[in-house]
């Protein structure tokens, strides 16, 4: 497909103009290498990729004297491949010249988790998330929605222009651009081709791992029970794996961005609050993929699947939309001993939330919105103001208010243009 235009790209153009190094870490295959790309070339600079072994070992022979003679910005590929020698080289380069925007980094490793690099260049550098692409990028959309969320009064949207069969076929495709214009046959045996390379290439090769197939049936075991709290003593006793290593993979999962956390939110409504946090796949198409489930399946009412993958899918767009934004929201979800849950809480450093469920249904009914009621009452009483708005998602296309600052919106209000 033709490299679409992405969101990220106006925060990392401006990063260039202060920061001295820029970072952008995302799963393989998310679009980082064509971003930078049309970054360095657009700007007069050089783009070099240590996933390269020849030209790695070339660079590290004498990283100060090959950084030194290349145009800016230069774009170092796939950087976590270089370890400390290069790093240290580029921390020393920026050091020595404090000139803004002359290196673009990019790993498929998250940084924040690799001491090395996060250490050494602290306070020089500016990091990012790319995800793969959000349905808004697909469609060449600039999403507004969530911002009208926290103003209290959503967004009218243009009449929804999706049924729920085509939200499930959105679903199955998931964003990654290799992906998007892919028939299913071969979207299929895309995806276990990349499981195989993030495995061996970026887990396998950097972590201690003896046995490649438990982390694999581990990652099967997260896909299965994408969006919902995950105990990890189960997931021991089940696969046959003690709960350190349990412990151990999942934190690589996280590390190469298959797999993101949504923690619970930490504030108490009630007694009995649930502490564990949901595990969701980066991509629901990846994660549709792993559970051997396609769309004309997940389409029949009775689908036991349906409802974790379209969360899998909303949550995803929303936090790639957020990835790209300059509103800083934090994500969470509630779930408390008597059953009352909220999928998805945003929340600004302020205390300023929205909550957010998400539903399969194409008729959605008073009752969905019962524990938005709940915790809009609740959160009334101990913190005045900062429920700034409740929504149901759905598959349907009604678009209503629902009382006090809740709203039923169809799920595509989160890429369609507002109504004009």
């Amino acid at each position: 497909m033709e490299a679409l235009n992405r969101h990220l790209r106006y925060q990392i153009e401006d990063g260039l103009e202060w920061a001295r190094v820029i970072l952008i870490h995302g799963a393989r295959q998310s679009g980082k290498t064509t971003l930078t790309r049309m970054i360095a070339q657009e700007r007069g600079g050089t783009y070099v990729s240590m996933d390269d072994e020849v030209l790695r070992a070339s660079i590290l022979e004498d990283p100060i004297t090959f950084l030194s003679h290349q145009s800016y910005p230069l774009v170092i590929d796939e950087v976590q491949l270089g370890g400390d020698r290069l790093v240290l080289a580029v921390k020393r380069m920026v050091d020595e010249e404090r000139t803004p925007g002359r290196f673009i980094l990019t790993g498929s490793t998250n940084f924040f988790t690799v001491a090395g690099i996060s250490e050494s260049l602290a306070g020089r550098i500016q990091i990012y998330r790319l995800w793969p692409l959000s349905e808004a990028e697909i469609t060449g959309t600039s999403p507004t929605q969530i911002d009208s969320w926290f103003k209290g009064h959503p967004e009218p949207i243009s009449p929804p222009r999706l049924d729920r069969d085509e939200y499930l076929k959105k679903v199955c495709r998931g964003g990654y651009p290799e992906v998007v214009d892919l028939p299913l046959g071969r979207r299929s045996r895309w995806f276990q081709g990349y499981l195989d390379t993030v495995v061996q290439r970026d887990i396998v090769a950097l972590a201690d791992i003896r046995k490649d197939s438990e982390l694999e049936s581990l990652l099967r075991w997260t896909a299965s029970l994408t969006g919902r709290p995950v105990n990890l003593s189960d997931a021991s006793r089940k696969l046959g794996i003690s709960r350190p290593t349990v412990t151990y993979y999942l934190g690589w999962l996280l590390t190469v961005f298959l797999v993101h956390q949504l923690p619970p939110w930490s504030r108490s409504l009630a007694g009995g609050v649930g502490r564990r946090p949901k595990f969701y796949l980066t991509d629901s198409g990846l994660a549709a993929a792993m559970q051997g489930t396609d769309a004309a399946s997940l389409s029949s009412p009775t689908s036991p699947l349906a409802g974790s993958l379209l969360k899998t899918f909303v949550i995803g767009e929303i936090a790639r939309q957020l990835s790209a934004s300059e509103r800083r929201v934090n994500l969470s979800h509630y779930r408390d001993h008597k059953g009352r849950e909220i999928d998805l809480i945003l929340s600004e450093t302020n205390g300023n939330l929205v909550a957010v469920e998400i539903k399969a249904t194409t008729s959605p009914r008073s009752q969905h919105l019962d524990h938005l009621r709940w915790f809009r009452e609740k959160l009334d009483k101990v913190a005045p103001g900062t429920f700034r708005a409740g929504l149901l998602l759905h598959t349907g296309d009604h678009s209503l208010p629902m009382g006090d600052r809740l709203y039923v919106r169809p799920i595509d209000c989160l890429w369609s243009p507002p109504q004009s």
